[in-house]
C-alpha cells in the first residue's frame, strides 16, 4: 500500500477554505483533516480529538521538548500546534493528510518536512474577498480591515507554495484542489517504485 501525502492548505480568512475541504472530504474518501492540538479551554459542543486535542499547558510543553510538533505557536496566550504522531499514522495507513495551517505554520512544517504539497487558496479578488468577510456578519469594519491586510500580506508569500487555486466558485475549487492531489500520487518517482516493488 502506498504512504499517504500531506497536504497544507493555507487562505486568508473569508476565503472559504473550510467549505471547500468540507466538499473536498465527501469526494475524496481516503482523507485525514489534521485536528490541531491547544491550551486552550473547550467550547461549548467542542470534544477532544474531534474539535481539538485539549491539553493542558504543561504537557503542551512537553511535547514541545519532545519534538512532538510538526508546528506549534503561541497566540492570545495558548497554544496551538499539529501533532506528528496522528498525521504520521494517517500516512501509514494510506491516507492522504491535509493541514488547514496558516503561513508561519506551513513555513516551519516546511522545513521539517520538505516533502509536504503546499497548496494556497486566494480570492478572485481582494473586492469579493471584502464582500464576503462583510457577508459573514461577525466582524466589526476595523477587524475586517485588519483580516484584508493581513489576507494581502500572506498572498505576498503565495510565490513559496506549489500551487495556487482561486477560489472564485467553491465546484471549480474543489475541482483544482482534488486534481492537484491526484497528480501528486502520479509523479514518476512513486508510480516507478510501486511498479518495481
Amino acid at each position: 500500500m502506498a504512504k499517504g501525502k500531506t497536504f497544507i492548505i493555507t487562505g486568508p480568512s473569508g476565503v472559504g477554505k473550510s467549505t471547500i475541504l468540507h466538499a473536498l472530504m465527501e469526494k475524496r474518501k481516503n482523507l485525514y483533516f489534521s485536528v490541531s492540538a491547544t491550551t486552550r479551554d473547550p467550547r461549548p459542543g467542542e470534544e477532544d480529538g474531534v474539535h481539538y486535542h485539549f491539553l493542558n499547558v504543561d504537557t503542551f510543553k512537553e511535547w514541545i521538548a519532545r519534538d512532538e510538533f510538526l508546528e506549534h505557536a503561541e497566540f492570545v496566550g495558548n497554544y496551538y500546534g499539529t501533532p506528528k504522531r496522528y498525521v504520521d499514522e494517517a500516512m501509514d495507513r494510506g491516507e492522504d493528510v491535509i493541514l488547514d495551517i496558516e503561513v508561519q505554520g506551513a513555513m516551519q512544517i516546511s522545513e521539517k518536512r520538505p516533502e509536504v504539497v503546499r497548496i494556497f487558496i486566494a480570492p478572485p479578488s481582494w473586492e469579493e474577498l471584502e464582500r464576503r468577510l462583510t457577508g459573514r456578519g461577525t466582524d466589526s469594519p476595523e477587524k475586517i480591515r485588519k483580516r484584508l491586510q493581513r489576507a494581502r500580506e500572506d498572498a505576498a508569500t503565495a510565490r513559496v507554495y506549489d500551487y495556487f487555486i482561486i477560489n472564485d466558485t467553491v465546484e471549480h475549487a474543489v475541482y483544482e484542489l482534488d486534481s492537484v492531489m491526484t497528480a501528486e500520487h502520479c509523479r514518476s518517482a512513486e508510480r516507478a517504485d510501486q511498479i518495481q516493488s
